[in-house]
C-alpha cells in the first residue's frame, strides 16, 4: 500500500529536543491534493489514486486537461501524480487529500529533484581527493581525474568511467524520514533530515 501527497519544500531549519538536542528537519508545505481520477484493477488494469497539485494558468490548458480537471470539479493544476495501490474505498473523483493521511512518527519516503550545479570536474561531482599536493613540478594535474583506461588493449574506455560532467539536476529519493510535527492549519510537515531540492521545488512525499 502506498499513499502519498504532493507538496513543495520550503526550506530547512531545526528544531529542539527536550534534552536540548538539535534536530535538522525539513518544512514541506503540502496544500490539499485534488483527486482527479481513481484507477481501478478492473478497467485499468491496477489500483491507484491520481492526485494533483499547484496552479497553472487556464490559457496554458489544452481542451482534454481542461475537461479532466473540470471533470473533478477544480481548476488547472501544475502537477499531477499517481499513487499506487493507496486505498481507494470511498474515495470518489473531485474528494481532498491532505497531511491528515500521515501522523507524527511515520516514516516517508520523499521524492524530489536535485539541484542542478552544472558541469562539475571529478573531485566535486565524484568526491575524488585530486593529488593534495603539487608533484614534480606539475602545476595543473591538482583536480585531474588520472588515467581513464588501458593501452592497446582494450583500446578504449569503458562505459561508465567516473569523469568530469553535469552534476544533479537528477530526481532522487531519500527514504526512511520520520514525521516530527503536522500542522494541519497551514498544511505543513516537518520531517527530520534534508530531501533533494531547491526551495520552492515540488516534492512527492510517500508511505
Amino acid at each position: 500500500m502506498a499513499i502519498g501527497l504532493v507538496g513543495r519544500k520550503v526550506g530547512m531549519t531545526r528544531i529542539f529536543t527536550e534534552d536540548g538536542v538539535s534536530i535538522p528537519v525539513t518544512v514541506i508545505e503540502a496544500t490539499p491534493n485534488r483527486v482527479t481520477a481513481v484507477k481501478t484493477e478492473e478497467v485499468d488494469g491496477y489500483n491507484a489514486l491520481q492526485v494533483t497539485a499547484g496552479t497553472v494558468k487556464a490559457s496554458r490548458l489544452n481542451k482534454p486537461e481542461a475537461g479532466h480537471f473540470a471533470k473533478a470539479k477544480t481548476t488547472g493544476k501544475s502537477e499531477v501524480m499517481e499513487f499506487r495501490d493507496f486505498p481507494t474505498d470511498g474515495v470518489e473523483i473531485g474528494a481532498v487529500v491532505d497531511v491528515n493521511i500521515f501522523e507524527v512518527g511515520d516514516y516517508v519516503d520523499v521524492v524530489g529533484t536535485s539541484k542542478g550545479k552544472g558541469f562539475q570536474g571529478v573531485v566535486k561531482r565524484h568526491g575524488f581527493s585530486g593529488v593534495g599536493e603539487s608533484t614534480h613540478g606539475q602545476h595543473n594535474r591538482l583536480r585531474a581525474p588520472g588515467s581513464i583506461g588501458a593501452c592497446s588493449f582494450p583500446g578504449r574506455v569503458f562505459k561508465g568511467m567516473r569523469m568530469a560532467g553535469r552534476t544533479g539536476g537528477e530526481r532522487v529519493k531519500t527514504t526512511n524520514l520520520s514525521i516530527l510535527k503536522i500542522d494541519s492549519d497551514r498544511n505543513l510537515l516537518v520531517i527530520k533530515g534534508s530531501i533533494p531540492g531547491h526551495n520552492g521545488s515540488t516534492v512527492i512525499i510517500e508511505k
